[in-house]
């Protein structure tokens, strides 16, 4: 696949912590406008290649490109620079902020005039601008004024996702972006993270397969540190190894 088609990948990454092999030679690829999740039982490695991914953990060998560059050796802020964003399963908001104040930081942020923010709020306008586009596209416009404390958890993993959308990615990685949201807001989640713009890639770790099958076009099935099968959720419904050792305790009708 040439560097034209592929927003993200890696090449056999591997990562060991004593006997614990946590990425086993991993190569995936995550093509531009993706909606792909990454699954697997506790312990897999999901999170740690993600961590591998994002930089907090560093590759014993292997590779990681974005956008056709290698940033395998690139420091977390360099990476965010060069256009990858993540989340994480706990959320990691100001709960005194508002939704318009805290995105608004995080584009003045990306701008480089984070520092200022405070003392010049309307000489801003342009990041405000930003900010209030993010939460339109995130449906959480109508709540760009309350403290993020009294939102409801959809809505504050939601405003995670936009403080992410700020950096202007070319790749989110969501962290199990449902994770303690109540089942009736978990589905309007993710009908917003499937409509972002084409040009945003998206891989996403989740354990609730109902929302996997249903918004994923691609699934990666990770199983003690290596790929077991990547295929259309059609396939991956129905492979018995899969069901062996995911689905048969995932997967609820």
């Amino acid at each position: 696949m040439s560097t034209e088609t592929f927003a993200l990948r890696t090449e056999n990454l591997r990562k060991r912590f004593g006997s614990l092999e946590v990425a086993r030679d991993v190569s995936i690829t995550l093509p531009r406008g993706a909606r792909h999740a990454l699954i697997g039982p506790n312990g897999a490695g999901k999170t740690s290649l993600v961590n591998l991914i994002t930089g907090q953990l560093a590759p014993d060998s292997g590779r990681v490109l974005l956008d056709g560059q290698d940033i395998t050796r690139l420091d977390r802020a360099d990476r965010v620079k060069a256009g990858l964003a993540r989340t994480f399963q706990i959320n990691q908001l100001f709960p005194a902020l508002t939704p318009i104040e805290a995105i608004t930081l995080a584009v003045t942020e990306r701008m480089g005039m984070a520092g200022q923010f405070w003392r010049s709020l309307a000489s801003h306008e342009d990041a405000i601008a930003e900010a209030w586009a993010i939460l339109v596209q995130l449906r959480l416009s109508d709540v760009a004024t309350r403290p993020t404390r009294v939102l409801a958890y959809g809505q504050q993993r939601l405003l995670e996702i936009g403080l992410a959308l700020a950096t202007r990615p070319k790749v989110l990685l969501l962290d199990e972006p449902a994770a303690g949201v109540p089942k009736g807001e978990s589905a309007e989640l993710f009908s917003v993270i499937a409509a972002l713009p084409d040009d945003i890639s998206v891989l996403f770790i989740e354990h609730d397969m109902s929302l996997v099958f249903r918004f994923a076009s691609r699934i990666i099935v990770l199983v003690s540190g290596g790929v077991l099968v990547e295929a259309e959720p059609d396939v991956i419904r129905t492979d018995q190894r899969v069901r062996d050792v995911y689905l048969g305790q995932a997967h609820h009708g």
